[in-house]
């Protein structure tokens, strides 16, 4: 048996969501044709923004189709800082803390050194916390030349829920746009873009203005994403040509990806709360075991308020590329939660940020459960664990 426990990278396509791709590939219209071909095509669409605002929260209108996770945020960075920064030269600064997903983390280095974006970095705690005192602080002292605050609801990496609801009213207080990257946390935590922003005292342009999933983390099939922009938000788009989403996003309209997309969501949200209760009592039975197996073992990221999904630890005089590989070899995918730039494994930016040195920010792995999830997929894991982390101990002592 082979045991797939990555699925805070991609989770398999529900058989809901591939049905809703192959259903909708019988029509040949494009979405922005008025024939009868285009409207069903249309039709697929609309009906597919309408579930996902049910679901997310907000508005219909406010659902923006992207090609995933990775363009919806850079879509919310990048056009939320040219619309501050064409308004108000002084508003160049974006708030950020320091363990973001890449896509992130990229995209304002980018704008740093292309664009003159002047980069104030949000320190986190050793369990993965942003430091609210330290963000507060930041925009008392800068607030006025803010372009936006962006920040993780969940961390990608080590699982730690972050404070969503004091920093959108932190950003709403201080009069600056808040981007939340949801794309970890969705279908693992329930979202409510309106109620966020109600209750954060957030209006216009400030506050809570944007939001990003990504639909292959919840089940859909890969290659289409969403992005939350409230109707009051100042955004700048980043695609130009037909202007077919509020002018905020130009191109034509994947129908069968989009259809996939919002029915995953429908199905997840659905199941939502036994599903919940039932990945909780699975990782907090893997975590003991882990511990169990391995002693010396290190638990990553807050122990109580984190993802329902995700484990990670650090295997003290190990490699994770070496347990990453070894683990592959005896049957079993998990991630060594760091990234990996060009192909050469790097440690963790998001441990050494949490304040491991190169060493243990380079003995990670992760372990994230899904839909799939079963009982024998875990056993085989364990059976595996024990030997891969003593072959990866003894192969890291002859380097």
């Amino acid at each position: 048996m082979v045991a797939y426990l990555d699925h805070a990278a991609s989770t398999p396509v529900r058989p809901e969501a591939a049905k809703a791709f192959t259903d909708a590939l019988a029509h040949a219209g494009n979405p922005s044709s008025v024939h009868r071909h285009g409207q069903a095509a249309r039709a697929l669409v609309e009906d597919a923004r309408e579930y996902l605002a049910t679901v997310l929260g907000c508005q219909p209108i406010e659902v923006i189709f992207t090609s995933g996770g990775t363009e919806s945020i850079n879509l919310a960075l990048v056009g939320l800082f040219r619309a501050a920064v064409e308004k108000d030269a002084k508003r160049n600064r974006i708030v950020v803390p320091e363990a973001e997903h890449h896509a992130t983390l990229d995209t304002v280095l980018w704008l740093q050194e292309h664009e003159g974006a002047v980069l104030e970095w949000i320190p986190i705690d050793k369990l993965g916390r942003i430091d609210v005192t330290e963000l507060n602080d930041t925009l008392e002292r800068a607030g006025k030349s803010v372009a936006l605050v962006t920040m993780l609801w969940a961390n990608n990496e080590v699982g730690t829920i972050q404070p969503v609801a004091e920093i959108a009213a932190l950003a709403a207080e201080h009069h600056v746009p808040l981007h939340i990257d949801a794309v970890s946390a969705f279908g693992h935590i329930p979202v409510n873009f309106a109620q966020i922003r109600t209750d954060s005292g957030a209006q216009g342009n400030a506050g809570l203005v944007a939001l990003s999933i990504s639909g292959h983390k919840f089940g859909s099939v890969p290659g289409v994403g969403a992005l939350v922009v409230s109707r009051e938000a100042q955004l700048e788009p980043l695609i130009h040509g037909g202007g077919q989403q509020r002018g905020l996003r130009s191109g034509t309209l994947d129908a069968p990806a989009i259809s996939s997309m919002a029915i995953a969501a429908l199905v997840t949200d659905k199941a939502f709360e036994n599903e919940h209760a039932r990945l909780i009592s699975l990782r907090d039975a893997t975590i003991e075991k882990i511990q169990e197996l391995v002693p010396d073992a290190v638990l990553s990221g807050d122990p109580e308020n984190r993802l329902d999904n995700n484990v990670n630890f650090t295997f003290p005089g190990c490699q994770s590329d070496s347990l990453l590989f070894l683990l592959d070899a005896m049957g079993v995918s998990v991630s060594t939660g760091s990234a990996c730039q060009a192909g050469v494994a790097q440690p963790s930016h998001v441990l050494l940020a949490m304040g491991h040195d190169e060493r243990g920010a380079s003995s990670a792995l992760r372990i994230s459960l899904g839909h799939t999830t079963a009982q024998e997929e875990l056993d085989e894991f364990f059976a595996a664990l024990p030997e891969a982390v003593e072959r990866a101990r003894k192969a890291g002592t002859t380097v």
